[in-house]
């Protein structure tokens, strides 16, 4: 059997109860063979990112795994479907987005994966709920990047 790895996974929704959708999703991960829910982070809201439609509902969550980062992939593309995800278009709103961020030190480039998510650093949605969780993870630097960003954590906004 593997060793576990730690890998990280960003949680957003923006249609119907999109709170609902996201903490349902931390169920899912922590109910999936294989995973293990070590941490999440609080939830926030943002407007839409290079994307559309209303307000997002975004979180991390860190999960200690023993699957391949493609297993986890396939993981969490089954838990969006389970949440009714449709992709009528890029950047459509969705119902329950789940992104791996981080699958323990990989990298690795795919026409499905690439690892670490390549665009972690620029998004306020991700580097905030993961300081949460893996605050080594996030420089000071990267939170400077997303200063312009607004992001509300618990009804407080946050830019």
């Amino acid at each position: 059997m593997r060793d576990p790895v730690t890998a990280c996974v960003a949680l957003g929704a923006n249609l119907g109860d999109a709170r609902a959708a996201v903490l349902q999703a931390f169920e899912a991960l922590a109910s999936w063979p294989g995973m293990e829910l070590t941490g999440r982070s609080v939830l926030y809201r943002t407007a839409p990112h290079e994307a559309q439609g209303p307000d997002f509902i975004n979180a991390v969550a860190r999960i200690d795994t023993r699957l391949t980062a493609p297993d986890v992939l396939n993981a969490l593309q089954a838990i969006e479907h389970q949440a009714g995800r449709l992709r009528p278009y890029v950047n459509a709103p969705r119902s329950l987005d789940l992104d791996l961020l981080f699958y323990g030190d990989a990298c690795m480039h795919s026409p499905r994966l690439t690892l670490p998510h390549p665009r972690w650093r620029e998004r306020a949605f991700v580097l905030y709920p993961l300081a949460d969780v893996w605050p080594q993870r996030v420089l000071p630097e990267d939170m400077a990047r997303v200063v312009g960003q607004v992001i509300e954590r618990d009804g407080a906004a946050h830019t």
